[in-house]
């Protein structure tokens, strides 16, 4: 999908200019917090660090901290635009390091070209950061900087450009060479390019088995050969005896191309010159040293990679600087040695050939991947990533004598990455895709309202669903012509004046004449908008129904348990919410339904909300709370809850589940460790089941009012099909999500 040069310039501007921002990780809105953070709390952490340097790690913001500094003399696709223009670059560079990685950055742009000024003023920024990463530096300025500050400084030092490319094409270069059965040690490459990133590139390769006399590489003067008297000590370690006359030359009867240069600077006919099964890695942005369509016309056996995004295998730094930096902050690491970086690319060469979980598929709108020419290095937003490449590169940094702080519980470890990584808080992202995959119609009662009207729309043009808008056809009409959409890609119906109506009022009556209803009971009914979408669900006219926005609660369930009631081996529906907080995702059950639930209901209850937690692609980790933790205060409305855990133990032994608990305990791992280290909940609970209506209701109001706490829902369980009810004054966005999840439940339901 492209963008316009006014869609990114609005991107940047509106609201909180740029898109970085500073938020406190402590509560400071009582006196007593603010004596906390600030005087005179603040002088005992100081106290204890000046005792133990050591202690800053552990009363600071250090240990997540990282620099990303530039001077922007070199910025991709840009060169030397200078420190201010190079800044949206370094902002976005942090946006990466705290959306993949969760490290925290601030971005420092500095006014000189004096690579003894820069290493000067990296220098004095050590106590401030737990790592630096460098960024956009020209070369060979750049190599100069990047060795005196790993020589003289205790913190990890990378530069990016140089190392970033390096370690993801040749994890891509080990898996490619695999594939068409060459060995690294007999492929000759031919490599484009020869600023930072190509110096490193290459020298990567040396280090995974290819020989230096078989690079041939090139800058803009031609072959790199030991003729030439105008190289720098870099270059240098490149020169070969043999020359090549040009490019052209150079790359008959290679096996790799590797450009790092400028786009189209290779011909159909220089692939067609290369050895058999040719390996391209055209990494010039945005324009390819060749067309992938133009690689692939020239050979069938041609293994392509670019740094492009709509083409497959891209090689994109973001599968290295933010997972190397994790590792290296999470064992304090002094440096990021080559070992390292190996071990990143590694790791990533084997993440490449394992099956690709579903979660992957879904972040991609449902496409396939397997190793394979098409798929030699993981997606970017492949979420194994952190959790294979930070501890590779961690153990690496432990073997090699540079960690200061050993990990000893790798399994542990894999677990805070996955919480670290809030890939779970993107479960609206993943409802779409899912539903995206067969989109199915979803009729809204409210279908005269504005913001429902957009969210159809919207799920229209996004493949999510197919609207139908339940009201008065004129006022619905006039209102999609007002917001200029296409009155074509909705289905309007008016309950009113609908032939249906007969026959849905007909069914209705059938279904609730021993319930007081009569037929003209029946009629006046049906002429609601929210029974007659009830009906329409149920004699399959629509696949699933959202409403709620104008009306309260009981006016949106109370229609679809009448007409489409609890599905088969259910005894009751109930509400889950999904509450959203500090980067964590927990839902919320029953908050809707039922007022004093049995042990029996409760039970019912959490395996219900397990089973929806699962089609999120999140593995349900289930606290049953009480105000009591494992019998310490036994009274029925505790002794309740203990007893539906019982029940849900035996009916579900493969679901983690315990309680009876209190809501700290739950969500507190250490707690739990501690005190009950019995408990067969491991982990910061996901799942809170309530033991009664009124706990689960005032517990997410408070949360969504007096937090900063996403809420969607409630999210329907135990209905027959799919019904979803928004809350009064839901977002546009909000009426997109769950849509998303009514086409997702009506799928399952299919």
């Amino acid at each position: 999908m492209g963008t316009t040069k006014e869609e990114a310039l609005r991107y940047h501007s509106e609201g909180r200019k740029g898109k970085i921002e500073v938020i406190p990780s402590k509560p400071c809105f009582t006196a007593h917090e603010l004596s906390l953070a600030y005087s005179p709390g603040v002088a005992e952490p100081c106290r204890e660090i000046e005792k133990n340097d050591d202690d800053v790690y552990k009363y600071t913001a250090k240990g997540n901290l990282v620099a990303v500094v530039s001077n922007g003399t070199a910025v991709l696709g840009l060169g030397d635009i200078g420190p201010h223009a190079g800044k949206p670059v370094m902002e976005g560079k942090g946006v990466l390091f705290k959306r993949f990685a969760d490290i925290d950055v601030f971005d420092i742009e500095l006014k000189t070209k004096d690579p003894k000024e820069v290493i000067k003023t990296v220098q004095f920024l050590e106590p401030t950061f737990g790592g630096i990463n460098l960024e956009d530096i020209k070369a060979p300025e750049c190599f100069e900087i990047e060795e005196e500050l790993k020589r003289t400084m205790n913190i990890p030092v990378f530069h990016d450009d140089q190392h970033g490319t390096a370690i993801i094409s040749c994890a891509a270069l080990i898996n490619a060479a695999e594939l068409v059965g060459k060995k690294l040690d007999k492929i000759r490459i031919v490599v484009n390019g020869a600023g930072a990133s190509a110096i490193s590139c290459c020298k990567l390769y040396v280090a995974a088995g290819v020989k230096v006399e078989n690079i041939a590489m090139f800058d803009t003067k031609g072959h790199v050969n030991k003729k030439r008297t105008d190289l720098n000590k870099y270059k240098e370690l490149f020169a070969q005896d043999k020359h090549y006359e040009d490019l052209a030359d150079g790359m008959k009867g290679a096996d790799v191309f590797v450009g790092l240069s400028k786009g189209n600077v290779v011909s159909k006919d220089m692939v067609k010159s290369m050895a058999k099964n040719p390996i391209v890695f055209a990494m010039a942005n945005p324009d390819p040293e060749i067309k992938y369509q133009d690689a692939v016309d020239a050979r069938k056996d041609v293994i392509m990679a670019t740094g492009r995004s709509d083409y497959p295998n891209q090689v994109n730094n973001v599968l290295g600087f933010p997972f190397i930096f994790r590792g290296a902050l999470d064992v304090r690491a002094s440096s990021i040695n080559e070992e390292m970086k190996m071990a990143a690319t590694r790791a990533l060469a084997q993440l490449a050939r394992e099956k690709v979980p579903e979660v992957v598929i879904n972040a991609y709108g449902g496409q396939e991947f397997s190793f394979g020419p098409e798929y030699i290095i993981p997606k970017p937003f492949d979420p194994r990533v952190l959790w294979t490449v930070a501890p590779a590169v961690a153990k690496a940094a432990m073997d090699t004598n540079v960690a200061k702080n050993p990990i000893t519980d790798w399994e542990a470890y894999k677990v805070e990455l996955q919480e670290r990584l809030g890939f779970s808080t993107e479960i609206a992202r993943v409802m779409v895709h899912k539903a995206q995959q067969s989109p199915k119609k979803v009729v809204y009662p409210e279908g005269e309202e504005e913001k429902i009207i957009r969210a159809a729309a919207a799920a229209n043009d996004e493949n999510i669903a197919k609207p139908i808008l339940l009201g008065n056809e004129e006022v619905i009409r006039t209102k999609i012509a007002e917001m200029e959409f296409d009155l074509n890609n909705f289905e309007i119906v008016d309950p009113e004046t609908s032939p249906k109506a007969k026959t849905y009022a007909d069914e209705f009556y059938k279904r609730r004449q021993r319930k007081g209803v009569t037929p003209s009971d029946a009629k006046i009914y049906l002429r609601q908008p929210n029974f007659f979408a009830a009906m329409m669900v149920e004699l399959g006219e629509a696949d699933a129904m959202v409403g709620g926005l104008t009306q309260h609660y009981p006016q949106t369930i109370r229609p679809a348990l009448q007409c489409i009631g609890v599905k088969k081996g259910s005894k009751l529906v109930s509400g889950m919410y999904i509450v959203i907080i500090k980067r964590k995702v927990f839902f919320f059950s029953d908050c809707t339904v039922n007022v004093d639930p049995t042990s029996d209901q409760l039970a019912e209850i959490t395996i219900a909300t397990a089973e929806a937690v699962k089609a999120f692609d999140i593995v349900p980790k289930i606290a049953m709370l009480s105000f009591s933790n494992f019998g310490s205060t036994p009274y029925p409305q505790s002794i309740k809850v203990a007893n539906a855990v019982k029940i849900v133990k035996e009916l579900r032994p493969d679901l983690m589940v315990d309680g009876e608990m209190q809501a700290d305990t739950a969500v507190v791992a250490e707690r739990m460790a501690k005190d009950f280290p019995f408990s067969t909940l491991k982990g910061d609970a996901n799942v809170l089941i309530f033991p009664t209506l009124e706990a689960g209701n005032i517990s997410y109001k408070l949360l969504q009012r007096l937090t900063d706490a996403t809420v969607i829902g409630p999210i329907l369980l135990g209905m027959n099909k799919p019904v979803h009810v928004i809350q009064r004054g839901d977002t546009v966005n909000d009426i997109i999500n769950m849509t998303a999840i009514a086409v997702v439940g009506a799928n399952i339901h299919k």
